[in-house]
C-alpha cells in the first residue's frame, strides 16, 4: 500500500510559526508533526509516500530526504504556489500514487497537521467501497461534526451523532472518477482544478459506498498554536525521544 500526506497548507492560522516553516514540519514532542506520520506508515508496511506541498514546498526534502531513514521512498507532489484544496490536491497526487503498470489500488490518506494514537495497521488495505474515513468525538473547536457513522458502519453526510473526520483514511482512486459532475464549474490554478474532496464524498455516501469507523483515543487537529504548545507538552510527558 502506498500513502498520500496532505501538506499543502499555508497554515494561516499557525502565524507565526508558519511565516517560515509549513505546519507538517512544527514540532511536537521533539518530532516534526510530518515524521510522526511517517514513523506509523513505515511500521504498518506503506513504502511508498506521496507528499503534496505548496507553501515553503522546497523545506519538505531538505528536511526529510528521500525517506530511507525509515525505509521509505518519499516523492513529493508540488502543486503549485496555490494550494488546490483537498479534492484538486488528491487529484493531482493520482499520478505519483499510480506505478508504472497504471496500478490503481487503494491509499492510505493522512492529514499533515493532525496527530493520533490511531494505529495505522487496523486500517483496511481494500475498503469495501470507495473509501473508509477515521471519525472522532467533535472537538471543541468544531462542534457541528462534518459527518455520521450509521450502525452499520457507513459514513453518511447527516444524522443524528455527527462526528468529526479525523483526516485518516484510505481511499480507492475511482473516487474521483467523474468528480466534474458533482462539481461542475470549478477555479483553475496554472490549469489545475482547484475544488474540495467534501462534496465527492457527499455524492458517495448517498449510495452507501463510503464506510467508517468510530476512533475514541487521542488525536488533535493541530489549527492553532495553542493547540500545538498542549500536544507538544502532552508528547514531552509520554512519548521517548526520538532517535540522534
Amino acid at each position: 500500500m502506498k500513502a498520500l500526506i496532505f501538506a499543502a497548507g499555508l497554515g494561516e492560522r499557525m502565524r507565526p510559526l508558519t511565516d517560515h516553516t509549513p505546519k507538517p514540519l512544527l514540532r511536537a514532542g521533539g518530532r516534526p508533526l510530518i515524521v510522526w506520520h511517517l514513523e506509523k506508515l513505515a511500521a504498518c508496511g506503506v513504502r511508498e509516500v506521496v507528499i503534496n506541498t505548496s507553501w515553503l514546498a522546497a523545506q519538505f526534502p531538505q528536511a526529510l530526504g528521500d525517506g530511507s531513514r525509515w525505509n521509505l521512498r518519499l516523492r513529493c507532489a508540488y502543486e503549485g504556489t496555490t494550494p488546490l484544496e483537498t479534492g484538486g490536491g488528491m487529484l493531482h497526487a493520482l499520478p505519483f500514487l499510480a506505478d508504472a503498470s497504471g496500478s490503481d489500488e487503494a491509499f492510505l490518506l493522512v492529514n499533515g497537521d493532525i496527530w493520533t494514537d490511531y494505529d495505522f495497521a487496523r486500517l483496511p488495505r481494500e475498503p469495501d467501497g470507495l473509501a473508509h474515513l477515521v471519525m472522532v468525538d467533535r472537538p471543541a473547536h468544531a462542534t457541528h461534526g462534518d459527518f455520521a457513522l450509521d450502525a452499520d458502519g457507513l459514513v453518511r453526510a447527516d444524522g443524528q451523532q455527527r462526528l468529526t473526520y479525523a483526516g485518516l483514511g484510505v481511499y480507492r482512486p475511482q473516487l474521483l472518477d467523474g468528480w466534474e459532475t458533482v462539481i461542475g464549474d470549478c477555479e483553475q490554478v496554472d490549469g489545475k482544478p482547484r475544488f474540495r474532496l467534501a462534496p465527492i464524498l457527499k455524492a458517495h455516501m448517498d449510495a452507501g459506498r463510503i464506510s467508517g469507523e468510530h476512533h475514541r483515543g487521542a488525536w488533535t487537529d493541530v489549527g492553532t498554536p495553542q493547540r500545538l504548545a498542549e500536544l507538544d507538552a502532552r508528547l514531552a510527558a509520554i512519548a521517548p525521544p526520538p532517535a540522534t
